[in-house]
């Protein structure tokens, strides 16, 4: 390493870690893997502390996830959709954590740092859920312990190899940092193309609520459908009265009773209703004439003021104590 870089980053090194663990957890797009990489390597050459950089990145861990527990939990599944909406990759980051929680539930904290976007989905979606405050926070610290345990003993059992990259970066100058500008802005124009594609493939009339209100009101009787997971409806029970609940995957086989000429209407909770237009796509293919998304799903109908009904949680998601630490010993 340079004298330089090894001087800054062994004088400011475990502020470094904690702020930029610290945002990163926090949802902003700063990763802290490369740093705390290098204060592995640091930590083998004597420069900083092991244990003290292993404590500060946990300390960060918690203070982000916690505070990101405590919001899902107050707020349901709207912090979820924020975070959606901010994300590279908004249409699927919910729903692939909503059936990642159905399978693994608290569990999945275990190993949510190592997933692109579960790491920072997961806290809110553990408060959803209501996941008992002290099983959280003790999955939450495993699974932050393990994945720093990795990164940072990387960074110290390879800190010859990292020696040899901070010295070419160094070398570099400016063409290394415009290098690697340029590969994270690439990364994140075709996140942004992919997106543009699947939202144009997609692409379909939608119903408004007030449309779909008017045609219940004179008698029309369209088939709503409920296409949200297992663990949306646990979070928000909320439902539009009388849709069928129906899982995305099975929409085609449970409406197979339904003609093709009826008003089929279908709503989720994703943003630009995603899902909803993908089992509109697929009810299309078939023959379906009539069978249109909701457009802005069930919040837009809760928010124009039309009459929601609430589905019975005489089982709420509560994760028992015993059974989860029996499933984790085991």
């Amino acid at each position: 390493m340079t004298h330089a870089i090894v001087a800054l980053i062994a004088e400011y090194g475990l502020l470094l870690v904690f702020i930029n663990v610290l945002v990163e957890q926090a949802g902003l797009p700063l990763p802290a893997v490369p740093t705390l990489v290098v204060a592995g390597a640091l930590s083998s050459v004597g420069k900083l502390p092991l244990a003290t950089v292993v404590l500060v990145a946990l300390l960060a861990c918690l203070i982000s996830d916690v505070a990101w527990y405590w919001a899902g939990r107050r707020l349901g599944p709207s912090v979820m959709r924020t975070l959606c909406r901010i994300s590279l990759s908004p249409d699927s980051c919910v729903k692939q954590s909503e059936l990642r929680f159905q399978r693994w539930r608290g569990q999945i904290l275990l190993i949510a740092k190592f997933v692109p976007g579960l790491s920072t989905i997961a806290p809110p979606l553990m408060g959803a859920m209501k996941l008992r405050p002290h099983i959280f926070v003790l999955f939450d610290a495993l699974g932050s312990l393990l994945w720093i345990g990795v990164v940072v003993g990387l960074g110290y059992v390879f800190s010859q190899q990292i020696d040899y990259v901070l010295f070419a970066l160094a070398s570099a100058g400016t063409v290394a940092v415009e290098v690697l500008f340029a590969l994270l802005l690439a990364y994140v124009i075709v996140k942004w193309w992919q997106r543009k594609r699947l939202l144009m493939s997609l692409r379909l009339a939608r119903i408004t609520v007030d449309e779909l209100h008017r045609l219940v009101e004179e008698g029309e009787a369209p088939v709503v459908v409920d296409i949200r997971s297992q663990a949306s409806r646990l979070a928000d029970n909320r439902v539009i009265p009388g849709a069928l609940l129906i899982n995305l995957g099975s929409v085609e086989r449970e409406l197979d009773h339904v003609p093709i000429d009826r008003d089929v209407v279908i709503y989720c909770s994703c943003p630009n209703e995603v899902s909803a237009a993908k089992a509109a796509k697929g009810l299309m293919v078939l023959g379906y004439r009539k069978v249109r998304p909701l457009l802005g799903g069930l919040d837009a109908w809760a928010d124009a003021g039309y009459a929601v009904e609430h589905l019975a949680q005489s089982q709420p998601v509560v994760v028992d104590d015993a059974a989860m630490m029996s499933g984790h010993a085991s």
